[in-house]
């Protein structure tokens, strides 16, 4: 079966007419981050973030781990694309959701047709897939308040895609979209701490240490290096500037 990431953004979606240049920054994110996996195609439709595998061995685990540490998304899935059909729907619900239904006792569907030639309302649909999955799978109960899972179907322009669950995104707002600025790291939990916030809120930052050698060792610089390699996933590409200091600092003592 083919799979897909479905992306929602977050506060993007308030955004007025210039909506469309924070949605190219973060596909633009998108992109670089999933790029070393190999071929994908990225689009963007009815509010929602395409990502479509081209070549079969494909990574999609990873790629929903990286883009767990993507800004500006607000949550993701992981889902089944099938044709438009209801026959075509029923047939692949059971199947795909196989593993994950065999292991809860309750569950319900939640539809949601965006294209609205398609026959069946969503209340129908959802009664519909709800009725073929517990034929499927005896065990189950329709908890319509507190299920331990939902599946989700959507019809939507190009076809219909089943999942279950959402994975949280980072949030925030796609990094470059809020101009740039440096970042003062010195080897405190302050200064990465301050750089995930920073861009978080869509800035790009560089790096600047000041080294004072023999003051500060060349291990209290690896530790700078290693600070930004642990947010860089966050915060992207980043140049640091390490700035020697030690004629200024001893300058300063005379």
């Amino acid at each position: 079966m083919k799979e897909i990431l479905l992306i929602k953004n977050g506060e993007i979606a308030l955004k007025g007419l210039n909506r469309g240049v924070f949605e190219d920054a973060l596909i633009g994110n998108i992109k670089r981050r999933l790029a070393p996996l190999g071929k994908c195609r990225i689009r963007k439709a009815q509010s929602t973030i395409y990502v479509e595998p081209q070549d079969e061995n494909y990574d999609i685990d990873e790629a929903s781990s990286r883009l767990s540490t993507v800004f500006g998304i607000a949550a993701f899935s992981r889902a089944c694309v099938v044709e438009k059909e209801f026959s075509a729907i029923s047939a692949a619900a059971p199947i795909y959701l196989r593993e994950t239904l065999e292991n809860v006792s309750t569950f319900k569907v939640e539809a949601k047709r965006s294209d609205k030639s398609f026959p069946m309302t969503s209340p129908e649909l959802s009664a519909e897939l709800g009725g073929i999955l517990l034929d499927a799978f005896p065990h189950l109960k329709v908890d319509v308040n507190h299920p331990e899972t939902v599946v989700r179907v959507e019809v939507r322009d190009f076809a219909a895609y089943l999942y279950v669950g959402k994975h949280e995104g980072a949030g925030g707002m796609p990094v470059g979209t809020s101009g740039k600025a440096a970042l003062l790291i010195s080897g405190g939990i302050d200064s990465p701490v301050a750089a995930y916030m920073m861009a978080k809120r869509g800035i790009a930052l560089s790096a600047v240490h000041f080294a004072s050698p023999p003051y500060t060792s060349l291990r209290a610089k690896q530790k700078v290096i290693e600070l930004l390699e642990a947010v860089s996933p966050y915060c992207g590409s980043m140049t640091l500037f390490i700035v020697p200091f030690t004629e200024i600092q001893e300058a300063i003592r005379d």
